[in-house]
């Protein structure tokens, strides 16, 4: 998953993927910056952990001013190549300035 850089309806919407958490933090920091008020942080199974991460520190070094005001946990179910199904957990965090 990649960084959405585009402002369209979901323009605002950020996928955490394998990047260092610290390019996640910049594209926080950067939306904000660039006028957006809210912002979506998106991740699936182990990025999870990095999206959060992400959030803490946009919110403790950066923007002082950042809320969390809402937090979805659900569990997708991909199929893979082989046809077999997984399930994977995923979050959506949103973000307020």
């Amino acid at each position: 998953m990649e960084d959405q850089s585009t402002q369209k309806p979901d323009g605002n919407i950020i996928y955490v993927g394998s990047k260092n958490v610290m390019s996640y933090v910049l594209a926080i920091v950067t939306k904000f910056n660039q006028g957006s008020t809210e912002i979506q942080v998106k991740a699936r199974g182990a990025a999870i952990s990095r999206a959060v991460d992400a959030t803490q520190i946009a919110k403790h070094r950066f923007i002082n001013t950042l809320e969390i005001t809402g937090f979805k946990v659900t569990t997708e179910e991909l199929q893979s190549e082989d046809g077999s199904n997984s399930r994977v957990s995923s979050v959506t965090l949103t973000l307020k300035k």
